[in-house]
């Protein structure tokens, strides 16, 4: 279980990057006002501070559905950890996987959670998730949505990776098995000549 180490790190990199953007008010520490673009890389990847009501990529239901998705974000969250725990004994890139992921889930949770009391604009299990990295690679319009300027966090970055890591884990795994298949087809041909 020391894959929870990559998880709290994820967690503790995710909301102290989250502070600094948004601010706290209660040290008067100034974060960057809503949409505020500070650039960092020319016009191709700044920091702008937006607030994420819904799920990932910015898609919102609407508030009747606040409540289900915080509850959904906390049971999924729940679900990993115990997951990671079953497979304590499985391959490190299966676990890592599942470790980046849970960081990255438990991040958006805690914006989720309590942002809205700490903030004082919504009341618990009713914040919004705090989105700051903003990568702009091209302008396509679809559906009254602008595709190619993405804006995420690190929590979001971790369970991006998390979920590439576990298709790799996956297909290292499955060309493990196939191989020891084929090892012991192998040896069972040779028992029987």
């Amino acid at each position: 279980m020391r894959l929870l180490l990559v998880s709290a790190v994820i967690v503790f990199a995710d909301q102290v990057s989250k502070l600094m953007v948004k601010g706290i008010p209660a040290i008067n520490l100034a974060g960057v006002h809503p949409g505020e673009k500070i650039p960092v890389i020319s016009n191709l990847f700044n920091i702008t501070m937006v607030e994420n009501p819904g799920i990932a990529f910015g898609i919102n239901f609407g508030s009747e559905f606040k409540l289900a998705i915080s509850l959904f974000t906390l049971a999924a969250c729940i679900g990993l950890f115990i997951f990671l725990y079953r497979i304590r004994n499985k391959s490190f890139g299966l676990k890592f996987s599942i470790a980046l992921i849970l960081g990255g889930a438990v991040g958006n949770l805690i914006d989720r959670l309590f942002y809205g009391i700490f903030y004082g604009y919504a009341p618990l299990f009713y914040g919004k998730v705090v989105d700051f990295f903003n990568i702009h690679l091209f302008n396509v319009y679809l559906f009254n949505n602008t595709l190619g300027n993405y804006i995420f966090n690190i929590a979001d970055l971790s369970v991006t990776t998390g979920m590439v890591c576990l298709l790799f884990a996956i297909r290292q795994q499955n060309k493990e098995q196939e191989s020891n298949k084929t090892v012991m087809e192998n040896l069972l041909v040779k028992g029987k000549e």
